[in-house]
């Protein structure tokens, strides 16, 4: 079992930076100790000085789309590909998010059956790089649902239909089942307030999916679609835009098993994207202006009230292509009036509460997925968006991206 000391770092450890430099040691895929400078640390087979730098938990991305093929290294203007490009789009943009310091994901649905959970045992096995991921299968609108359908599996009307639909997913080896609650303007201008479930199938939803041991992320935006994604016991909810007051104290009712992703980015991408002339963005400016303006006082009030919020901005569009998912710390700073600490707990800490796993802080016994910044980003989130002040990505203890001052 190999070790990796870290030394000579100043430690965001998910909540709070640490006073004073601090070092870290990694046994195997977990952190073994952690102690300050003044405290000796044992020897250890890799020994990295951070010089100061920041050490720090991988992110984690609430609200990924692998499948929605645009990255910072190749845009798509379509957005259906053919089966063997959507493939190599989506193993590339699992590379692209580690590349960016994201070390976990959890998707938000994707445009290819089957193609999430292949990605997720590749990642495992060690045959590609890319996040620890809870894989999706195709987003489900129910059937009729025009301008918001994204798959045809068991898309059929009903409780039932449900019920098979949820079964298909145990089967095919899926973490979380992706149900299109709200219409989305952006596809359907006009549609965010249409509801496309009935109460009857949201409930089969939940009833299949905690029998099944399965999590549903949902897509919702007014006050009866936030009302049924809460009765399917819905593990997060994106978006809520247009929550209400007793949308917003159901939310907060269930703060404790259902997280929140407003998924600002996307937004902000749209109002700043200058599409080429046959292309027409009008309803989306419109739509993204107006939920910016909601979420601008729907988010601090939640978060204020403890609701778990996290980053996640629908990247993946040829406007918002995957890699730049770390600008929604600095979206949450300057839109939602977090702190950069804060914004940095809801990306970590509080994502890896999501993951249900033993990621998201720097904490001894816990896995090994850190980062090393090459700046302080309790001061300024910006930086996380340049991969290259990652001098370090580490996930369960392996050196993804090492420092060129490493000693052995």
């Amino acid at each position: 079992m190999s070790s990796v000391l870290i030394r000579n770092v100043r430690i965001f450890d998910g909540e709070n930076l640490l006073e004073g430099e601090r070092w870290v040691r990694v046994e195997g895929d977990r952190i073994a100790a952690i102690g300050e400078n003044a405290q000796s640390a044992s020897a250890a087979d890799v020994v990295i000085d951070g010089a100061g730098r920041t050490l720090m938990p991988g992110m984690v991305e609430a609200h990924a789309h692998l499948t929605w093929g645009s990255s910072v290294e190749k845009i798509y203007h379509q957005f259906i590909l053919p089966e063997d490009e959507l493939k190599v789009a989506a193993w590339r943009n699992a590379r692209v998010l580690l590349d960016h310091g994201f070390t976990s994901a959890y998707s938000a649905g994707a445009l290819g059956d089957g193609i999430e959970v292949a990605l997720a045992r590749a990642i495992e096995a060690g045959e590609t790089p890319g996040p620890r991921l809870v894989p999706s299968t195709l987003e489900r609108s129910p059937e009729g649902a025009e301008g918001v359908d994204t798959g045809d599996v068991f898309n059929g009307r009903g409780a039932e239909a449900i019920r098979k639909f949820v079964a298909y997913c145990k089967e095919q080896g899926i973490g979380s089942l992706k149900l299109v609650v709200s219409g989305e303007d952006a596809l359907k201008p006009g549609s965010a307030g249409d509801v496309l479930y009935t109460d009857e199938e949201m409930e089969a939803a939940g009833e299949a999916a905690r029998e099944a041991g399965l999590w549903i992320a949902t897509h919702a935006y007014y006050p009866k679609a936030i009302e049924l994604a809460l009765k399917a016991g819905a593990r997060i909810i994106y978006h809520a835009s247009y929550a209400d007051e007793a949308a917003a104290d159901a939310m907060i009712a269930a703060r404790d098993t259902t997280f929140y992703a407003p998924s600002p980015g996307v937004s902000i991408a749209a109002l700043e994207a200058t599409p080429p002339p046959h292309i027409d963005m009008s309803h989306m400016k419109k739509s993204a202006a107006e939920r910016m303006e909601l979420e601008s006082k729907l988010v601090p009030a939640l978060k204020a009230r403890g609701m778990r919020i996290l980053i996640g901005g629908d990247y993946g569009f040829p406007f918002n292509p995957n890699g730049r998912n770390a600008r929604d710390l600095q979206i949450f700073v300057e839109h939602f009036g977090y702190t950069p600490a804060e914004a940095l707990h809801a990306a970590t800490a509080l994502g890896g509460e999501l993951m249900d796993l033993e990621v998201g802080r720097v904490k001894q016994g816990w896995l090994a997925d850190l980062l090393l910044v090459d700046g302080d980003p309790t001061q300024d989130v910006s930086i996380l968006q340049d991969k290259d002040k990652l001098v370090m990505i580490m996930k369960g203890g392996a050196l993804y991206k090492a420092p060129a001052e490493v000693a052995a």
